[in-house]
């Protein structure tokens, strides 16, 4: 599967952005999906996770209650809504993907062999 994330922008704080992560190939419904975060000189940072169907969406402590991540499997897409930002989430935002990911390793970038390119968030105080 190919992923291809947008959605990134320039936003004050405060505001909200909506990420988008679309997959190509087939049974993407069959995949997890994880969404992370990197900023320079950082390692990469668990920010949701999504499993495949009919599992409550785990959020990074960090962002619980002003994100939510959602799926659309008719589309092939993953959503990261996320409102009430700080200039702290700032970062390059990616999608990943893999079909074996467990609950006690869906926050490891290791768990995903699929990733998009990542989108630019920028958050001004």
């Amino acid at each position: 599967v190919q992923l291809q994330a947008s959605g990134g922008g320039l936003v004050q704080a405060g505001g909200s952005l909506r990420l988008s992560c679309t997959a190509s190939g087939r049974a993407f419904s069959t995949y997890s999906v994880g969404w992370f975060r990197q900023v320079p000189g950082k390692e990469r940072e668990f920010v949701a996770s999504l499993f495949r169907s009919g599992y409550v969406p785990t959020y990074s402590d960090s962002v619980k209650g002003r994100f939510t991540a959602s799926r659309d499997n008719a589309k092939n897409t993953a959503y990261l809504q996320m409102n009430s930002l700080k200039p702290e989430d700032a970062a390059v935002y990616y999608c990943a993907a893999d079909r074996g990911v467990i609950m006690s390793t869906r926050g490891e970038p290791g768990a995903y062999n699929y990733w998009g390119q990542g989108t630019q968030v920028t958050v001004s105080s």
